[in-house]
C-alpha cells in the first residue's frame, strides 16, 4: 500500500519515502480526482440536455462592482490570518504535519505572530484602497447563466456538505469513540461514511438547483453517472492507501476458478495508513504493518463494480427516453452493490425486526426500494428526456 505521496515515489523511482512528500496523502490526492472526474463527467451531461432543451438557465443580477467597505476589511483581514496562522505552525512543525495533515488544519494549534503579522498587513493595504476610491456607488448587471457555468458551485456544494454528511454518518456508527472525544473525533481526517455524504449533498444540491431554475429531475439523471465514477474513484484512494476499508479475514483457499493476482482474493494491506496490524520484520519506515490474518480486499472489488456501473449508466444516459429513468436505475444498482459487499466488509451491524444488518446494508436496501419506485413512478409519467 501507499499511505503517502512518499511511498508511491519510492515503488517508481526508488527513493526513501516518508520524506517532504509525505505531506500529500494517497487518501486526499485521490479523494480529490474523484471530484474532478465527477465534475467532467457532469460538465459533459450538462452541456448535452442543454442542447436539447431539457434545461436552461436563467438571467440573474450579479454585482460587477463594489467599492471596498470596513467589513470587506475585517473579513479579509481574518481570512488571511487564519490561514497564515495555520501555514506559521505548519512550517515550523512540518514533521506533524506530514504524518497527519488534517489533524494539524483541524486543530486549534497555529502560530499567533505570523497570522496578526497577515491580518495587519492586509487591513492596511485595504484601508488604502479603500481611501483612493472615488466611485462609491455599487454596480450591478444582468447576465444570463447557463447550467453549466454552475458546475463549480455545484461541484463546492457537493463536496462540502457531502464532506459534512460523511463525517455525522460515520460519528452515528462509531458512537462510543465519538462520546470519548468529540472534538478530536468529529475534526480528526479518518471515519468517512459515503452514504451519509451521498444523501446530505444529495439534498442540498437539489435545493440549489431548484432554486436556479434547473428542473431538479434532469439535474438528477445528469448527475448519476458523475456520482458513480466518483466513488469507483474514491474506493481507490481507500484501496491503495489501505484507510481501513477492508473486508473481513479470508483465510480460505484461493479457489481455482479465480484467475486474478492473490492479492486479489486475500491481501495484507502492508504499509496501510492506519497501521493496523502486525509489524513488518526489518521496515525502518512510518507505516511498517500489515494485517494478519489476511482480508478480502473490498475496496478493489468496489472498485470494479462502481466502475462497470458506471459505464451501464453512461451507455443508458441516451437509450433511456424518460426522465428520472436513469437516476433511479443509479439507486437500484449502487445499493444492490453495496448490499452485497457488506456481507464480507467490517461494519457494526444491527438487529432491526429479526434483520442483522450494518447501516450500510439497510440504507442500500431503501435505495434499491427507491430505485424500483421511482423507476414505476416516472416511467409512468413518461417526461421526456
Amino acid at each position: 500500500m501507499w499511505p503517502d505521496f512518499s511511498y508511491i515515489l519510492h515503488s517508481l523511482i526508488g527513493t526513501e519515502p516518508d520524506n517532504a512528500f509525505s505531506v500529500i496523502k494517497t487518501f486526499g490526492f485521490f479523494l480529490g480526482i474523484a471530484f474532478i472526474a465527477s465534475a467532467s463527467l457532469l460538465y459533459i451531461e450538462l452541456k448535452r440536455k442543454e442542447g436539447q432543451n431539457l434545461i436552461t438557465g436563467m438571467v440573474e443580477t450579479v454585482i460587477v462592482y463594489k467599492p471596498i467597505d470596513w467589513q470587506d476589511i475585517l473579513t479579509q483581514a481574518f481570512i488571511n490570518f487564519v490561514i497564515f496562522y495555520k501555514i506559521g505552525y505548519i512550517v515550523s512543525h512540518f514533521e506533524s504535519f506530514k504524518i497527519d495533515p488534517a489533524a494539524v488544519i483541524f486543530s486549534t494549534k497555529g502560530n499567533f505572530t505570523a497570522g496578526l503579522v497577515l491580518f495587519l498587513v492586509t487591513a492596511i493595504y485595504l484601508f488604502y484602497k479603500m481611501s483612493g476610491e472615488t466611485d462609491k456607488q455599487i454596480k450591478t448587471a444582468e447576465v444570463f447563466i447557463h447550467p453549466h457555468q454552475r458546475l463549480t458551485n455545484i461541484t463546492i456544494v457537493a463536496a462540502i456538505y457531502g464532506l459534512i454528511g460523511s463525517k455525522l454518518f460515520s460519528v452515528l456508527e462509531n458512537w462510543n469513540s465519538f462520546i470519548k472525544d468529540p472534538i478530536g473525533e468529529f475534526f480528526s481526517g479518518s471515519g468517512l461514511t459515503i452514504y451519509g455524504g451521498l444523501i446530505l449533498a444529495y439534498i442540498m444540491v437539489y435545493r440549489y438547483v431548484a432554486k436556479r431554475g434547473i428542473h431538479p429531475i434532469h439535474m438528477m439523471d445528469a448527475v448519476a453517472p458523475s456520482l458513480m465514477i466518483g466513488y469507483c474513484v474514491g474506493r481507490m484512494g481507500c484501496h491503495f492507501s489501505g484507510d481501513g476499508d477492508w473486508g473481513i479475514i479470508n483465510e480460505l483457499s484461493k479457489p481455482n476458478w479465480f484467475i486474478f493476482p492473490d492479492s486479489w482474493w486475500a491481501n495484507s494491506y502492508a504499509h496501510n495508513v492506519l497501521n493496523e496490524g502486525v509489524k513488518i520484520p526489518t521496515c525502518q519506515w512510518r507505516y511498517c504493518s500489515e494485517l494478519y490474518p489476511k482480508v478480502f480486499p473490498t475496496p478493489l472489488y468496489e472498485i470494479i463494480l462502481a466502475g462497470i456501473i458506471t459505464i451501464i449508466l453512461w451507455l443508458l444516459r441516451t437509450k433511456l427516453h424518460r426522465a428520472g429513468l436513469l437516476f433511479f436505475v443509479y439507486c437500484f444498482l449502487n445499493g444492490l452493490e453495496r448490499f452485497f459487499i457488506e456481507f464480507i466488509r467490517v461494519n457494526p451491524h444491527y438487529s432491526i425486526y429479526g434483520f442483522d444488518l450494518s447501516m450500510a446494508q439497510f440504507i442500500a436496501l431503501g435505495l434499491m426500494l427507491t430505485g424500483i419506485a421511482g423507476f414505476i413512478f416516472y416511467w409512468k409519467k413518461n417526461i421526456p428526456a
